[in-house]
């Protein structure tokens, strides 16, 4: 095995990771105990290691250390990408963003700590940090997903603009920047303010009284359904244009994946969001946000091999054209 598919292997294992991490991140927030280790850091309670903690320290405190170690991981994914691949690389430049994000969403975890912005905190200023560490998160899982994709894939021998199909892509990312954003003010005032059933749940969503975290969930919903629209469309219109068997499939995954997260969506709501569930619905939107992060690449690079289109067969004894960049 090549040093190259080595690194994929472990670039992979990376991105994976940081799904259980983020996971875990999900339940320190739902379960309160965000304020495990006080206003303190990146010391818990004042001391590095916790003694006799309760269970919210002990939440917390691994999420730190899980955390850290994913610190660990991505320099040593930066620093195997320049011994593995040439100057210039792709990999090397989104593994180096791999590590900036990692860093910034250090930071914004501390600066959630030491403000204390977690636990009870209702302020404007914690639902604006929350939607600003999902970003971050999609930021960095995106680098990571582009690491390990082109590691294992190979590079595109050049990025560029895809003309109309570009400006399509790009408003189908930020529209899942946003619809993350406002799925993490959502998750937020499902754990401040609980609903005892459905039907409180939806009285108190519409309530003019009701606090601005309880009034926004109802816009959550909407932004999901508006971009799961946008991106049906976008794919047939993609695919309509050029497609290749890789673009193809990937776009069949995002599809897939979208529709199960809507259930996901549905399920929780009905439900009143489970810990569980908001876990799982968590993990699911970073999937989602990787298969778009490779559609995009398909889109976006161009590589001088011969692609096949999808719906093409191979003729045996035909030499195929090089295919024109999607």
């Amino acid at each position: 095995m090549s040093s190259q598919r080595k690194f994929a292997i472990y670039a992979w294992s990376v991105f994976f990771y940081n799904l259980l991490v983020i996971a875990w991140g999900a339940y320190v927030r739902a379960t309160g105990s965000g304020a495990g280790c006080g206003a303190h850091w990146p010391l818990c309670n004042g001391v590095i290691i916790p003694r006799e903690p309760r269970i919210e320290t002990i939440v917390e405190f691994s999420h730190r250390v899980s955390s850290g170690l994913t610190l660990v991981l991505v320099v040593i994914l930066v620093i195997w990408a320049w011994r593995a691949f040439v100057k210039g690389s792709l990999v090397r430049k989104a593994a180096v963003f791999a590590v900036v994000f990692t860093s910034t969403e250090a930071l914004v975890g501390a600066g959630l700590v030491l403000f204390e912005l977690v636990a009870e905190n209702t302020s404007l200023t914690r639902a604006f940090s929350m939607m600003v560490h999902l970003v971050n998160t999609y930021l960095l899982l995106g680098a990571l997903t582009l690491t390990a994709w082109w590691a294992a894939r190979g590079e595109p021998e050049r990025l560029a603009w895809p003309g109309i199909n570009g400006v399509i892509l790009v408003v189908g990312l930020v529209g899942m920047l946003v619809l993350g954003a406002s799925g993490a003010v959502t998750a937020l005032g499902d754990t401040l303010f609980p609903a005892a059933s459905l039907a409180e749940g939806i009285q108190q969503d519409f309530s003019p009284t009701a606090h601005f975290l309880i009034r926004l969930r109802i816009l959550h919903p909407v932004i999901a359904a508006s971009v799961g629209v946008y991106l049906l469309a976008a794919v047939f219109w993609l695919r309509s244009r050029r497609r290749m068997t890789i673009q193809t499939k990937i776009t069949n995954l995002l599809i897939g994946l979208f529709a199960c997260q809507l259930a996901l969506g549905i399920l929780n709501i009905y439900l009143l969001a489970p810990v569980w569930l908001q876990m799982i619905h968590l993990v699911m939107s970073d999937l989602i946000w990787a298969a778009l992060v490779l559609a995009a690449e398909t889109w976006f690079g161009f590589r001088g091999a011969i692609e096949r289109p999808a719906d093409q067969p191979v003729e045996v004894g035909v030499k195929s054209a090089a295919p024109e960049n999607p």
